[in-house]
């Protein structure tokens, strides 16, 4: 909200120094008044346009929708779809042992199918796959 404050502040600023170097005086004298107030109306159109996309709330995304289809056909387990969420949100092995109540161990060779399954070798390049894939959020 602020950005956007300071950047309309900066436009009217920029606004004022243009009139100033057009010098005023001279513009209002040799355009008609009619011109003048069209091309006024015209900038304060377009600056309202702007900050009104600024400032209109969006719209909420849709809910996700987990990849169903990619999942058959990658084969991943129920617990490797987990474990795929855990690593997103990045927790450590041993956390997300804790959070399964899971051996890291165990944790170490769900990721290691994981990564086999995506075809990657790092917690980044799965993430992104998975995002890509649609299989997390």
């Amino acid at each position: 909200m602020a950005r956007t404050v300071i950047l309309y502040a900066l436009a009217l600023a920029l606004a004022v120094a243009a009139l100033e170097w057009l010098e005023y005086r001279y513009v209002t004298r040799a355009f008609s008044t009619e011109i003048y107030v069209a091309l006024l109306a015209v900038g304060f159109v377009a600056l309202g346009l702007w900050a009104g996309r600024r400032l209109t709330p969006r719209a909420a995304p849709a809910a996700f929708e987990r990849n169903d289809a990619a999942i058959r056909s990658l084969g991943l387990t129920p617990r490797e779809c987990q474990i795929l969420e855990l690593l997103a949100t990045g927790q450590s092995l041993k956390e997300m042992a804790r959070a399964l109540a899971i051996s890291p161990n165990t944790v170490k060779t769900h990721v290691g199918h994981v990564y086999d399954k995506l075809d990657v070798q790092r917690r980044i390049q799965a993430i992104d796959k998975a995002r890509w894939l649609a299989l997390i959020p």
